[in-house]
């Protein structure tokens, strides 16, 4: 991939991420870079094929993002983990809002089963499920869509995070008290 190629994927998938596919549209991109248009077409035909090329970028994000939590083992470094991808959560989130289109819905899914599988070992260790990743793997999924409702571009940082996962945790140590 050339240097201007990737110019106009990155900054199509951060508007993608900040503001849904509605909002990457190719004058916009093309003034935001200061290039024409026809480059656009130059390098990627149709605005489909441009987002099939932000949906596989997506995944290889996701992938990277994946591959670093599994070697997470604290709070504070799955906290690090996700501030670094959170243009690649906010793309994410806009595949949930928009998963009435079904190369989204796809994407979406796929993402959230690796990461997922990924993030479950840390998960289980910050919210005190150790010993039953099942039920850890179920609090996630039900846990991802609330995420995804609450974050923005404006929220989204270490504190917010840490107090997200500690409430959490605080949950899950107020279940276990009960009879």
């Amino acid at each position: 991939m050339s240097k201007t190629e990737a110019l106009w994927l990155n900054e199509g998938y951060l508007i993608f991420a900040l503001e849904g596919p509605k909002g990457v549209k190719i004058e916009r991109l093309a003034k935001r870079l200061q290039r024409n248009k026809s480059a656009f077409y130059y390098f990627f035909s149709t605005a489909e094929i441009f987002t099939d090329m932000l949906l596989d970028h997506h995944l290889a994000n996701a992938s990277a993002m994946a591959e670093k939590m599994k070697e997470a083992t604290t709070l504070e470094t799955l906290t690090d983990i996700l501030i670094a991808h959170k243009t690649d959560l906010l793309f994410n989130k806009q595949l949930r809002v928009n998963r009435e289109t079904p190369a989204f819905e796809a994407c979406f899914n796929k993402t959230n089963e690796s990461v997922g599988d990924a993030f479950t070992p840390i998960w289980s260790t910050i919210i005190g499920l150790e010993e039953d990743s099942d039920l850890a793997r179920l609090v996630l999924k039900l846990s991802v869509e609330n995420f995804f409702l609450k974050i923005t571009p404006e929220t989204f940082y270490p504190d917010w995070l840490k107090g997200y996962f500690n409430d959490f945790k605080f949950l899950i140590k107020n279940i276990k008290k009960s009879p």
